[in-house]
């Protein structure tokens, strides 16, 4: 049965099947069986053809609300802890010892790294003299965002000064060859500590604060899973993010 509604979507965007499958990198003639045959393409391909088109996805193509089956565990879940107090501050260091080629750390203040483990500068400087490309990114205590965290956990003004208090402390690697410190203005979902294929995932809850909040130990598992989901929105945040200067 012909899919009217992708063929009404095409015609007033003024889409061709090669225009369409050229931005969606499809073969013409799968445009051409999408509409006259009523073909439902893969879920990423229909996500990417929607948003082209400016249209749901699932108005296009019901097919894809069908649920797909859970699985009772991910492969890239290596561990899971209730809440962030659970995890072992060696279970950090070893993470971000190992790494070779990247660290990247995205928190509003986190101190409780440096508080619990004095050597972290001097770690990350060692990777850094090793090859590992460093990036810090943490909360700007003056922005919005980093405010109405605190009045939301119910944390005041001390989570602005954690956030001066963590940038004193990383402010001495910022003109560290291999590391770049920057301040961002986000909305914090979760903070992440991502060393090379493993990453800490941070969870905030509403009214919690973060050492409350749980924790999943991600094990990258090949392309397009939770991990690269993770390190995307951390690489959204930096480019967003303002250098900082040592001094």
């Amino acid at each position: 049965m012909p899919n009217e509604r992708l063929r009404a979507a095409m015609a007033a965007g003024g889409w061709t099947y090669n225009g369409l499958a050229d931005k969606v990198e499809v073969d013409p003639k799968s445009v051409e069986r999408w509409v006259n045959l009523g073909r439902t393409p893969r879920r990423a391909t229909a996500m990417l053809a929607a948003e082209t088109l400016g249209e749901d996805v699932h108005a296009l193509w019901p097919a894809l609300r069908q649920a797909r089956p859970a699985r009772a565990v991910s492969p890239e879940l290596a561990a899971l802890y209730g809440q962030r107090a659970d995890v072992p501050v060696s279970a950090f260091a070893d993470m971000l010892t190992q790494a070779n080629e990247h660290i990247d750390v995205l928190v509003y203040a986190a101190v409780f790294l440096h508080e619990s483990y004095p050597r972290l500068n001097d770690l990350l400087r060692e990777r850094a003299a090793a090859g590992c490309a460093v990036r810090i990114a943490v909360g700007d205590p003056d922005s919005t965002n980093v405010q109405q965290r605190g009045a939301e956990e119910r944390f005041g003004h001390g989570i602005e000064s954690r956030c001066r208090l963590a940038l004193m402390h990383y402010r001495p690697l910022a003109e560290v060859s291999g590391i770049k410190v920057r301040t961002h203005a986000t909305t914090l979902y979760n903070s992440i500590y991502r060393a090379d294929d493993q990453a800490m995932v941070n969870a905030h809850v509403r009214g919690v604060n973060a050492y409350a909040a749980p924790v999943w130990h991600l094990r990258r598992s090949g392309e397009g899973g939770m991990f690269d989901t993770y390190t995307r929105s951390f690489d959204a945040v930096w480019e967003t993010a303002t250098p900082v200067n040592e001094g």
